[in-house]
């Protein structure tokens, strides 16, 4: 069994492993490495749980930023001659998990 961790980057949790792609909130720059903030990371039988994070034990590279499908609202009000429709596009970052302290 391969080395898993649980991450905290953009306000939200990740379980993630070596060598996998996620998609996360927005970070910066394209082709950096990072330190992502560790909660957990289990090891076959060995377990280490942060109180409340490790620190900065996960190493990952950033392989690009985009931005992710259009999302359609619509607000309407009956009776009242009132519509209106926005869109929005919520950006993202891919990053590939590189290592696992």
């Amino acid at each position: 069994m391969s080395k898993i961790a649980v991450i905290k980057t953009g306000g939200k949790q990740y379980k993630v492993a070596e060598g996998q792609i996620l998609s996360v909130e927005k970070l910066d720059d394209k082709d950096k490495k990072i330190k992502l903030d560790t909660l957990l990371i289990a090891d076959g039988d060995k377990v280490e749980i942060g109180k409340p994070s490790l620190g900065e034990k996960v190493e990952a590279e950033i392989i690009e930023n985009g931005k992710g499908d259009k999302v359609t609202v619509v607000k309407y009000k009956n009776k009242t001659r009132y519509k209106r429709t926005i869109g929005h596009r919520q950006e993202f970052s891919s990053i590939k998990i590189t290592k696992i302290a």
